[in-house]
């Protein structure tokens, strides 16, 4: 079966039974692994065709291009044509469903498709061997070619503020670095979205910019969190941490006490640390970059 009759036999099944009937492992794929999103296959909606409506109005209003909804939906690709009272499958974002080959792993997709791997890691739940996945910014084409295509929302994407800082009060020797990384307790391979910064139990944790709290409790296996949005679509997060001393709404200054080092979570470091990250705004949500750039004491 070629690829691309692979990729429109999966839509075809998406629109007639729904993705959960087709996934072999549907407990699995539709839950997130702690700590990462939802799988982009478990967050496709329906949506009815009403009188009036277009194939572009439709896929304006859910923020994708036509080719997108096209591609999930069979019915469309003689015509493009929106019938009246049909459903249709929306995905999350702009992309296509893709059925890993036997013999090749999701890295070897994210590659022929030119897409970030841990990007791709993310959108689809952080399942370390996903069968089915979700390839995001890629779409059909009515003449049958698969191409990647620009995200909508990426062009009126400002540019990134300067952000820079350090959350702690000393440089600190680092645990893990971030990327593709070997889990020190369990020898598995995993993508690593920050840094493990080494510190004892206690040690204070301070803003490393401005920014308004968005998120401070328990979170999977970042453990005690903190997550802080800057200005020009960044974000801090400040994980693992052993108490939390903001709340969600508070304005912070750069050099303000967020919380205490500690181990609560699932570290994927044996030594007490503090997991740090930084992350920008996307059409794919908050993406995970190298904290390295960032890190100026």
């Amino acid at each position: 079966m070629t690829l691309l009759f692979r990729q429109l036999f999966l839509c075809s099944l998406v629109s007639a039974l729904g993705l959960v009937s087709i996934l072999p492992y549907s407990n699995s794929a539709n839950a997130a692994v702690g700590g990462c999103p939802i799988p982009a296959l478990s967050r496709f909606q329906r949506h009815k065709v009403v009188r009036g409506e277009t194939l572009e109005s439709i896929a304006q209003r859910y923020n994708l291009i036509p080719t997108t909804i096209i591609g999930m939906n069979p019915a469309l690709q003689n015509g493009g044509i929106a019938a009246v009272g049909s459903v249709l499958q929306i995905p999350p974002y702009n992309g296509i469903v893709v059925e890993v080959p036997r013999g090749e792993t999701w890295r070897q997709v994210a590659a022929q498709y030119k897409v970030r791997a841990d990007s791709l890691f993310e959108v689809n739940g952080c399942q370390p061997d996903p069968r089915i996945v979700f390839v995001p910014g890629v779409n059909w084409s009515p003449n049958g070619v698969v191409t990647k295509s620009p995200l909508p929302s990426d062009a009126g994407t400002p540019n990134r503020a300067s952000l820079s800082g350090y959350p702690l009060a000393q440089v600190a020797t680092v645990g893990l670095a971030y990327g593709w990384q070997i889990n020190p307790a369990t020898g598995e391979v995993f993508f690593h979205s920050g840094v493990d910064l080494l510190a004892p139990v206690g040690t204070n944790v301070q803003a490393i910019a401005p920014g308004t709290v968005a998120f401070a409790s328990d979170q999977g296996s970042y453990g005690k969190l903190v997550i802080i949005n800057h200005s020009g679509g960044l974000q801090s997060r400040y994980a693992q941490l052993d108490s939390i001393k903001v709340t969600v709404g508070q304005q912070v200054k750069k050099g303000d006490l967020l919380g205490t080092v500690g181990i609560s979570g699932k570290p994927s470091s044996t030594q007490p640390h503090l997991h740090f990250e930084v992350r920008s705004s996307s059409s794919l949500g908050w993406v995970a970059e190298d904290p390295k750039s960032y890190l100026k004491k």
